[in-house]
């Protein structure tokens, strides 16, 4: 595509926009503060997320990629104080699977600190089968990390999405004002910025976006933690009528997506770890029954903010304090004979490939989890003396990391290939890979999938010696 030819396009509505700008020294600079940061697509919209420097009317112009000069623009939107000058446009009744180009209007003309930017690019989802990339990671510390590597080898990457599975920011506050400021902070970083306006970001929390460190359904601020990050993310949907929280269900060139919330409705992690001692709530748990149940998808990836495996000590931030709901759920997907789960993890400060084998859980199946962590916070060597069920790639803790899925829908047996990615775009192991008949009741795989070196240590601890030590 000749990138002059769609920068000209849109440039000539552009310069009649501007021309009927009135009273300039009133508006002030109306201006992008943050953003633009793509939403939840689907297969004939695009939400495109922004927000402005005061009470501006806010609109979104865009072109097809291959023709340039078919400039659009959605409906205008004004600004409010009361919502933080944040809009989330929503670009409806487009074409399924087309790539389009856009910038954002502001005060009727473009805004003025991006003109000279590359146009940003945007994308319907498809609405079949279709072979894609996820991005995902968690855990990224603004205050101590303020330059972010990773958004740079995520950009060559370039997933056509990305998962942000909690930690997204170190709000670790009471405040309100806190957290969105946090959130704004994290928008600030040049190259995260650039990354997010070009693929939909997803998003749920976990305890330092929530509120405290460790915070649980005590947190005093929880309905205030949720009113900001509602409108920091635009997602499909937060929540049920039943049960507030960011929970919700995406689907994507035929994958399901679960994302479960861990914060609003959970319990005291030291409260003793039987029924009913829940991390979803009630309501939540059933919601997520009945979405499994109820998909088709030969791959269903659940994702959830604490680790899913019992590397942790009991009485620790994961499922391993939770393990009576984590049973009652595995019981049920083995129960209802649902096929192709894959869980999804972050929070550790490393990044890692477990599996969670159906004789110990009772899933009928393997369950692999995918781990990334951290986007942009310290790497922590504490978790390396813990061993889960079984590890089938060691522990990377070089730094930060992303993971990076590949999803081949369209293939007669869909396959998913797990890869994490360091700050220079190297691979941290082999992949792991998995196909769709690989997870059904009945089958056990991880065997095949171990490498040597973590089989070398299953092998010994089996035995009686240690995990860690010589391979």
């Amino acid at each position: 595509m000749d990138r002059r030819a769609v920068v000209g396009g849109l440039c000539a509505v552009g310069a009649l926009a501007s021309g009927a700008h009135a009273a300039p020294d009133w508006d002030g600079y109306p201006r992008l503060m943050q953003g633009p940061m793509q939403g939840a697509s689907g297969p004939n919209l695009v939400r495109i997320w922004i927000r402005v420097s005061g009470p501006f009317d806010t609109q979104i112009e865009f072109a097809p990629a291959g023709a340039p000069t078919r400039v659009q623009r959605g409906s205008v939107i004004t600004a409010r104080r009361d919502h933080d000058f944040i809009v989330v446009h929503t670009l409806d009744g487009l074409p399924t699977g087309t790539e389009f180009v856009y910038r954002v209007l502001i005060a009727g003309a473009p805004d003025p600190d991006t003109t000279r930017l590359p146009l940003f690019r945007a994308g319907t989802a498809p609405t079949g089968p279709a072979a894609f990339r996820i991005g995902f990671g968690s855990c990224a510390r603004r205050q101590r990390h303020p330059t972010q590597p990773i958004w740079d080898v995520l950009e060559q990457a370039d997933p056509d999405l990305f998962f942000w599975l909690g930690d997204n920011i170190y709000g670790d506050s009471l405040e309100r004002s806190i957290l969105l400021e946090e959130y704004m902070r994290q928008r600030d970083v040049p190259n995260c910025r650039r990354f997010m306006a070009g693929r939909p970001q997803l998003a749920i929390w976990d305890d330092h976006d929530f509120g405290l460190n460790d915070s649980d359904r005590r947190n005093p601020i929880r309905d205030e933690a949720l009113g900001a990050f509602k409108q920091v993310w635009a997602n499909p949907s937060a929540g049920s009528a039943e049960a507030p929280g960011v929970f919700f269900a995406y689907n994507h060139g035929g994958a399901d997506f679960f994302f479960l919330d861990n914060r609003y409705h959970r319990d005291p992690v030291d409260a003793p770890d039987t029924a009913p001692k829940t991390t979803l709530g009630e309501a939540q748990l059933a919601w997520l029954k009945a979405e499994l149940k109820a998909s088709r998808a030969s791959f269903k990836l659940i994702l959830c903010g604490q680790p899913w495996n019992d590397g942790k000590a009991p009485g620790a931030e994961s499922w391993c304090s939770y393990t009576a709901e984590r049973a009652d759920l595995f019981a049920f997907i083995a129960r209802e004979r649902i096929g192709g789960v894959v869980l999804v993890s972050g929070d550790t400060h490393v990044g890692e490939a477990n599996c969670l084998p159906h004789e110990h859980y009772g899933a009928g199946y393997d369950l692999f989890e995918l781990v990334s962590s951290p986007l942009a916070q310290d790497c922590a060597t504490s978790y390396l003396n813990y061993r889960p069920i079984h590890r089938i790639r060691q522990v990377y803790a070089g730094g930060s990391n992303a993971g990076l899925i590949d999803l081949d829908m369209t293939a007669a047996d869909p396959t998913l290939r797990f890869s994490l990615i360091d700050t220079q775009g190297a691979q941290a192991w082999a992949p792991l890979e998995l196909k769709a008949s690989e997870l059904q009741p009945g089958r056990s795989v991880w065997r095949e999938k171990i490498d040597a070196v973590s089989l070398a240590r299953w092998r010994r601890a089996e035995a009686g010696g240690a995990y860690y030590g010589p391979a």
